[in-house]
């Protein structure tokens, strides 16, 4: 019979999480007692290395308790005994195995060993983000590696000078914000590019949100600067202005500004060693003695072998055979290759792999940890479906306006956290403006991002991400936009006058937010076609896409997003009947009472206002 390896990797769980039962851990550390749960007088006795009969002395002596070996002993009580014998001493929550993204691991110095950064990729569309990415994969297969790049991975690592760079393709803004949504952290250093002859973009703004949302360590890459119409020292001036001051004006606390062409190969290498020397001065490090613990990037289900999932591992190593619950799911590694498809027996920290042998498909964001025999593994992953299933018929964690005063009360909001979106930029500059003057008991308003536009799903994913409110100035979201706020349970709060909503939020800080009046959103619909009367003016000929339309409403007239004229509908007719009502998935003929500006495309949006109790 072949005898079984030793398993030297030390576990990154609690004895209690690993035997399954809350049994007591405890240990000296400079003199600090440290224990988990109750414990009887021989239990601390042998943990303080005393005899059992001097504690049950001291205690009959001194605090006229009379107890025997197996008593066990409150928290006080062990906490005089420590002290009477020179210790302080210390309770430790326990934390349930279920939860290993929770559990705090304190490695031994000497096991830990510098670890390559992790690099995410971010900015405009069309500013040169593919091209440099392909720049730097091509540069590493001209080095020598064997076999192409699979573009299914999502990660890979580059080698320059004996060191590693780990990239990450995927996460684009969406995933960026949806990874952190799920609590994962996974990147050190956020590459912001921009392109030298474009400027500072909208997507650019987004990447900046979310590098700083991610608190993660920014570089700026100012691109094609080959092209004859660059301008570099608009570009810095432009991120300046966005609070992204270059390193060259603010040698203390500005950000590293590098200047390349992709395209050209200009610059490549020097970003890179600047990569390596802001992670040295990092200093990243890791156990890979540890059991593996790290974040899917991305997973996909394979026709031939199954569910499969990029991990990157962020702490331990990862073996073949080992048993890891990913995300909600149940996993022993059957096959492991890297981004060329090369199978590996063993991947360390910072190291993108595609594992396969997961009995369900996992999501982008979801953690995953190895644990030391099946039973444990499967276990601890019925839990954490079990747990996910009880916390989706659970309210939602994000903020509401009508929660900020209570949460006040209890001190666990020091902050409100506000997406703005306005009409103009005008607008938004003097929401800013006003919200940033407001202070309530040292409780701030926080603008995590203030635009002109419509508001997004990216504006909804950042404010699940934060927490956070989103406050739209004269401008609408869309169905799809309300539906993603809905599935993220994210508050939209909507206003065409300023202040109306710096009012609004004043009072939630102030905790007398009484609202009276709610809107009501009745029906949309979209303009199909337009009719010219020379009697009644411009009429609309639309089709109802939700809820429903009544005559003599208020409404809306939105454009891409804006609201252009708000008023009342006018007539409303179906063929040649004037109706009271249409109802959604029905055509209808309207006017908008003394206007005429309508195009076709836009939208018309039915409120009401209407009173509700305050609950």
């Amino acid at each position: 019979m072949q005898k079984k390896k030793p398993n030297n990797r030390v576990a990154n769980f609690s004895k209690s999480d690993a035997n399954h039962k809350h049994k007591n851990t405890t240990k000296v550390n400079n003199g600090v007692f440290i224990y988990t749960d109750i414990l009887t007088v021989n239990e601390l006795a042998k943990q303080l290395e005393l005899n059992p009969s001097d504690i049950i002395k001291y205690l009959f002596m001194e605090k006229k308790i009379m107890v025997n070996i197996n008593s066990p002993l409150d928290d006080d009580t062990i906490g005089e005994i420590c002290l009477n014998w020179g210790y302080d001493f210390k309770k430790e929550k326990i934390v349930e195995k279920e939860r290993f993204e929770e559990i705090e691991i304190h490695d031994d110095p000497k096991d830990l060993m510098e670890r390559p950064p992790v690099v995410v990729i971010m900015g405009h569309v069309d500013h040169g983000k593919t091209t440099l990415i392909d720049t730097i994969r091509d540069s590493h297969v001209a080095e020598g590696e064997v076999g192409l790049i699979t573009q299914q991975i999502g990660a890979y690592q580059k080698d320059i000078r004996g060191k590693k760079i780990t990239f990450l393709d995927t996460p684009g803004h969406e995933a960026f914000a949806a990874m952190r949504a799920r609590g994962a952290s996974v990147t050190d250093i956020a590459l912001i590019v921009v392109a030298a002859d474009d400027g500072v973009m909208p997507q650019t703004k987004e990447a900046i949100d979310h590098a700083r949302a991610s608190n993660v360590q920014i570089i700026v890459v100012i691109n094609k600067i080959d092209k004859p119409t660059a301008n570099v020292e608009k570009v810095k001036t432009e991120l300046a202005n966005e609070g992204i001051i270059p390193e060259e004006w603010d040698p203390q606390n500005g950000v590293i500004f590098k200047e390349i062409s992709a395209k050209q190969k200009i610059g490549i290498d020097d970003l890179l060693d600047t990569i390596l020397e802001v992670s040295d001065a990092m200093e990243l490090k890791a156990n890979p003695k540890r059991y593996g613990f790290g974040t899917v990037i991305e997973a996909s289900l394979d026709k031939n072998e199954g569910p499969k999932a990029t991990l990157l591992v962020q702490n331990g190593s990862i073996n073949i055979a080992d048993h890891m619950v990913i995300g909600t799911s149940y996993c022993k590694v059957r096959r492991m290759v890297n981004e060329y498809k090369k199978s590996l027996k063993t991947a360390g920290p910072s190291t993108p792999v595609v594992v396969t042998g997961i009995d369900e498909v996992p999501v982008a964001g979801d953690r995953f940890m190895v644990f030391p025999d099946e039973k444990t593994a499967r276990d601890v992953a019925a839990a954490r479906k079990l747990t996910k299933r009880n916390e989706e018929l659970r309210p939602s964690s994000t903020v509401t306006l009508d929660e900020l005063f209570s949460q006040q009360k209890e001190s666990e909001q020091k902050h409100i956290n506000v997406v703005l979106r306005a009409d103009l930029q005008g607008s938004v500059e003097a929401l800013k403006s006003s919200l940033d003057k407001l202070s309530v008991e040292g409780i701030k308003v926080n603008i995590i991002r203030a635009a002109a536009g419509a508001i997004s799903e990216n504006d909804i994913l950042l404010a699940a991400t934060s927490k956070a409110i989103v406050y739209g100035f004269n401008v609408r979201p869309d169905a799809i936009v309300r539906q993603k706020a809905a599935e993220e349970h994210v508050e939209i709060r909507l206003h065409s006058i300023i202040y109306a909503l710096t009012e609004e939020i004043e009072a939630a800080m102030k905790g007398m937010l009484s609202p009276v009046e709610k809107e009501v959103i009745l029906g949309t619909a979209e303009i199909r076609q337009l009719f010219r009367a020379s009697k009644v003016g411009t009429i609309a000929g639309c089709m109802v896409t939700s809820g429903t339309l009544k005559r003599g409403v208020d409404i809306r007239l939105i454009r891409d997003g804006i609201v252009i004229f708000t008023g009342k509908l006018g007539s409303l007719r179906r063929g040649k009947d004037d109706v009271s009502n249409v109802n959604s998935g029905f055509e209808c003929g309207l006017t908008i009472e003394n206007f005429n500006d309508i195009k076709e495309n836009d939208v018309i949006e039915a409120f009401e206002m209407q009173k509700v109790e305050r609950k």
